[in-house]
């Protein structure tokens, strides 16, 4: 069985040296340097699956593992919905969120130990189902994702597991009723908003739906939006 919350850390690329959280621009040369030392990336699924758009982690949401980014940003953007204050959505006036870890009785768990394998499967699925809501993955673009994982020092379990989300339809219900509580629900919105950046409609439209979904309301969202963009800068 491969280690999901290791998974989970990769796939937003705080173990892939160079990296940061961008993603497909920089597949080439995030995979020689797999080729040159596999244990230096451990894998390169968070330049495969990312954002898309050139935008990046930036502060230390970019060196925490996957985990702690997705808690923290979670968390600070439920503290400031639950504080009733307007989220500040002028890219200009946002300041750079410096991570804290969630207090340990908010519900939001950023240490490994305090998370189960299901959820952290949860929350890697809920950013494959992301990095899928443009369609650019076809059948050409699947084989071309596995061969550059193959030079990744990905274990065969985890390769197996990722084929299979990429083959397979996204399955929404599956994600959305693994999330049991509302800070659950937050991380899953938090990871996804994540893995992309919402500029097609596509886009846009999963997000949407994911967060109707999740029952997430929209100053909520809203929230999470500003607090995410706020953490991530151009590559």
């Amino acid at each position: 069985m491969f280690d999901a919350k290791k998974l989970l850390d990769q796939f937003l690329g705080s173990q892939v040296p160079g990296a940061g959280g961008s993603v497909r621009d920089r597949a080439g040369q995030v995979t020689q340097l797999a080729k040159d030392n596999p244990l230096a990336t451990g894998a390169i699924a968070a330049v495969l699956l990312g954002t898309k758009s050139g935008r990046q982690l930036t502060g230390n949401a970019a060196v925490l593992g996957g985990l702690a980014a997705i808690a923290g940003l979670g968390y600070q953007a439920y503290k400031n919905y639950q504080s009733g204050n307007a989220p500040v959505t002028d890219p200009a006036a946002q300041k750079q969120p410096e991570l804290l870890p969630p207090p340990t009785d908010s519900g939001f768990a950023a240490e490994p130990e305090k998370i189960s394998h299901d959820f952290a499967l949860v929350l890697v699925r809920a950013m494959i189902a992301a990095s899928r809501a443009d369609g650019h993955i076809d059948e050409a673009e699947r084989r071309h994702i596995m061969d550059k994982l193959s030079v990744s020092g990905l274990s065969a379990d985890a390769s197996a597991f990722l084929e299979g989300e990429l083959a397979n339809p996204v399955d929404i219900d599956a994600i959305v009723g693994a999330a049991k509580t509302e800070e659950e629900r937050v991380e899953v919105y938090t990871a996804s908003r994540l893995t992309i950046e919402p500029e097609s409609r596509a886009e846009r439209g999963y997000l949407d739906l994911l967060a109707g979904r999740l029952g997430l309301p929209d100053a909520l969202v809203d929230h999470i939006e500003a607090t995410v963009s706020s953490a991530k800068v151009p590559a």
